[in-house]
């Protein structure tokens, strides 16, 4: 499984990877970024931890960077910003002081300290100065560019008043009377970001492997779990003790019909026999991770109707995957699934069971694909980078889903239930087509069955 990383006081605060020179596909990063520039541009950090806005929170939770920053630097704590400048090859890194006293409360943190070489030896970033002369850099740059030169920054038109339209409202004022104007380095970054490099693929894979063992050993205790909670604490148990700790994203357990809703939360009700439980979760190795979703018998066998539904939902994710390939948008195919599933329920359901159904939305619940890189949804805020053409690297999910009330007769029985089933994999975008790298992650009817204890 995975091997373990020597003790390192900076490894929540540097992420990298036992399984390759971090500080190497950092730098790599930086050098391509560079290339698609011609005036010098910045990247913000988160300004301060997440919570530590409002007087009355201390949420005392982990560091999370902001992803573009965390993709061209590895740096996870508040109050960084990293400089790159075409016109002479420079990556500058600007952090805050030293502080020993706050290192006494939270551990280790990267700071500046005259003399010291800790940051460049850790990050690999060279040029490390205190984050005061930011601003003043800034300035100083901008000066020497003719008039009517532009300058770039990380941030998005649409969104207003997060961190990084607060930053380009600073660098606005500190550009006021230079003659030169910014613009966003967006696009440029994404076109880089979304196709995964080996060493990333190498994560992701990693991140599956975890995820299916503690799967499957979920699966052989099935009867030890009285209720949800139960149930996640020990799927969240086995993810984190093979890994970097931290999970995708907060574990769903929905049993029955609390799977009707999409990002159910609330985790403490009872499983109940004869019911289906749906799982969403997933595990960070490195800057990767899995996001896996599945959906199981409580009791270790699906009902009829319950199998009759799952089929369909298992069968569209096959159908939509005949049309994942290089040169196709997510947008362009993202109504195949949805359009076989309403096929099915009245060819499968309304002709070959006698039975109705109620969806709980119209014919699309949410989308079958996003993304996966830094974010576990991955793209362009607001847009998620749908328009976006496939290409071999990138890391896309495929999670159809259904939800709502069914009724059947099948071998003289009439079922009824309110029943949410989502089935979710991960795709691996080749010059071929795709390699399905959550393909060893049990979810047909008879291994489910089979492996449920």
């Amino acid at each position: 499984m995975r091997s373990k990383s020597n003790f390192n006081p900076y490894s929540q605060v540097f992420i990298s990877s036992p399984l390759y020179d971090s500080k190497t596909l950092y730098k790599k990063r930086r050098k391509a970024m560079l290339k698609e520039l011609d005036s010098f541009c910045l990247f913000a950090g988160i300004p301060m931890e997440p919570g530590s806005e409002e007087a009355y929170v201390q949420t005392w939770n982990k560091m999370v960077q902001e992803p573009a920053f965390m993709f061209l630097t590895g740096i996870n704590q508040p109050g960084c910003y990293l400089l790159l400048d075409p016109r002479t090859n420079e990556e500058i890194l600007f952090v805050p002081p030293k502080d020993p006293f706050k290192e006494f409360w939270n551990g280790k943190r990267l700071g500046y300290l005259e003399g010291d070489n800790e940051v460049a030896r850790i990050t690999g970033i060279k040029d490390v100065r205190p984050v005061d002369e930011l601003m003043d850099t800034v300035a100083a740059r901008a000066k020497k560019l003719p008039k009517g030169s532009a300058v770039y920054a990380y941030y998005f038109e649409k969104f207003k008043e997060d961190h990084n339209d607060r930053f380009r409202h600073q660098l606005l004022k500190t550009l006021k009377g230079t003659g030169v104007s910014l613009k966003s380095a967006a696009a440029l970054h994404w076109k880089l970001r979304l196709p995964l490099e080996p060493e990333r693929i190498k994560d992701a894979e990693v991140a599956q492997a975890v995820t299916n063992q503690a799967f499957r050993t979920v699966l052989s205790e099935m009867k030890n779990f009285k209720n949800e909670r139960d149930l996640g604490l020990k799927l969240d148990y086995e993810m984190q003790r093979e890994s970097d700790g931290d999970l995708a994203f907060p574990t769903i357990v929905a049993g029955g019909a609390n799977a009707c809703c999409l990002h159910y939360v609330k985790k403490d009700e009872p499983l109940k026999a004869g019911e289906l439980v749906l799982l969403d979760f997933g595990i960070r190795i490195g800057s990767l991770h899995s996001d896996l979703s599945r959906t199981i018998p409580v009791s270790g066998k699906f009902s009829p109707l319950q199998k009759l539904l799952y089929q369909i939902v298992l069968d569209a994710g096959y159908e939509y995957q005949k049309a994942v390939r290089p040169g196709v948008s997510l947008k362009e195919i993202g109504t195949i699934p949805w359009d076989f599933i309403m096929q099915e329920l009245e060819t499968r359901l309304v002709k070959g069971a006698k039975g109705s159904y109620k969806l709980l939305y119209d014919k699309r619940p949410h989308g079958v694909s996003h993304f996966i890189g830094e974010q576990i949804h991955e793209g362009e805020p607001g847009t998620r980078s749908l328009d976006t053409v496939l290409r071999p690297g990138m890391l896309i999910s495929c999670e159809p889903g259904l939800y709502g009330e069914f009724k059947a007769t099948i071998g003289g029985k009439t079922y009824c239930e309110k029943i949410g089933i989502r089935i979710e994999d991960d795709l691996l975008i080749t010059k071929d087509g795709f390699r399905n790298i959550s393909k060893d992650i049990p979810k047909s009817v008879e291994d489910l069955e089979r492996l449920i204890k």
